[in-house]
């Protein structure tokens, strides 16, 4: 038995609180989870699990070795990521999750690149509106919008988004232009549905020196950007969304902004990872690749 491997499936388990979770993360068949935590009790000569078809929990020596394996793998990651930073080849697995747009506007364009320089490290990206816990999902970054949190991971600033309210030239022509915030009431909205709440994001805005949140009422609601942005296009309602996507619709008159004056007031991005002891050297290496391509971007720099 690899014990090493072991300790990394025991604790995979424990912060997956699932047998099925931790072999999904980390691509092993379940049979084969459950064969590595019996034989590693057996070869401990006790049991570190309590499990039942509902629960899962630690016994006195299951807690005592999990923290004692996170702190064993935990340097192991430090070390290996010191050697890493010292050669011109970081090796390893990054599993990174982002906004799907995010994703495709920024990061696959120049995975190319990536390869190329880095040929060591395997990369698993998760692209979904869906925002990932670095822990239950077993990733190792996450690039993230909004206020920030959670103390326990560090946060490195990307840049900011920008919301705007904007319609296609056919819902315009059917419906005119909102002239103020309060006009919104005579128009028709598509709403987006949050993955974490199951419910209609506020829209917000920026007026007379005073931040807004409005629940709009809507006809349509979907919960994934691009099929909001598709219902803005075909003139189903007014939408709110980040002028980063917005941006070639609006170049190319597929969109017009409305409310302009009345933006919201900007919010940051930012890519998450474990505290620097924590986080591996291929996962330093993708995060200071991912700081890079947002710096050469056009993408709007937080100040």
């Amino acid at each position: 038995m690899d014990k090493l491997q072991a300790m990394a499936t025991f604790v995979r388990i424990v912060e997956a609180q699932s047998f099925s979770k931790a072999a999904e993360t980390l691509s092993l068949p379940r049979s084969s989870v459950t064969t590595t935590i019996k034989s590693l009790e057996r070869e401990l000569g006790t049991t570190l699990l309590r499990r039942s078809t509902r629960t899962l929990s630690l016994t006195d020596a299951g807690e005592r070795y999990y923290m004692s394996c996170r702190a064993i793998l935990a340097e192991i990651a430090r070390v290996e990521g010191e050697l890493s930073a010292d050669t011109a080849s970081p090796r390893g697995r990054v599993r990174a999750d982002m906004p799907g747009v995010i994703g495709r506007a920024m990061v696959l364009p120049r995975l190319h690149e990536f390869a190329q320089r880095f040929p060591g490290i395997e990369l698993v990206l998760g692209l979904s509106d869906r925002p990932a816990d670095l822990i239950y999902d077993g990733i190792d970054c996450v690039i993230r919008t909004g206020e920030l949190a959670d103390s326990s991971l560090t946060a490195q600033r990307l840049g900011e988004l920008s919301w705007i309210t904007c319609a296609s030239p056919r819902y315009l022509k059917a419906h005119g232009e909102p002239a103020t915030v309060s006009a919104l009431n005579d128009h028709h909205a598509v709403n987006y549905i949050s993955n974490a709440t199951g419910r209609p994001l506020d829209w917000r805005f920026h007026v007379q020196g005073e931040d807004l949140a409005i629940a709009m009422q809507s006809r349509f609601a979907v919960n994934e950007t691009e099929a909001y942005l598709q219902c803005g296009l075909e003139g189903l309602g007014l939408i709110q969304l980040s002028e980063f996507v917005a941006l070639p619709y609006l170049k190319s008159g597929r969109l017009k902004e409305v409310l302009a004056t009345a933006r919201s007031s900007a919010v940051p991005v930012s890519i998450m990872y474990p505290h620097g002891r924590n986080a591996s050297g291929a996962t330093r290496t993708f995060v200071d690749w991912i700081a890079e391509i947002f710096e050469q971007s056009d993408f709007k720099r937080g100040t």
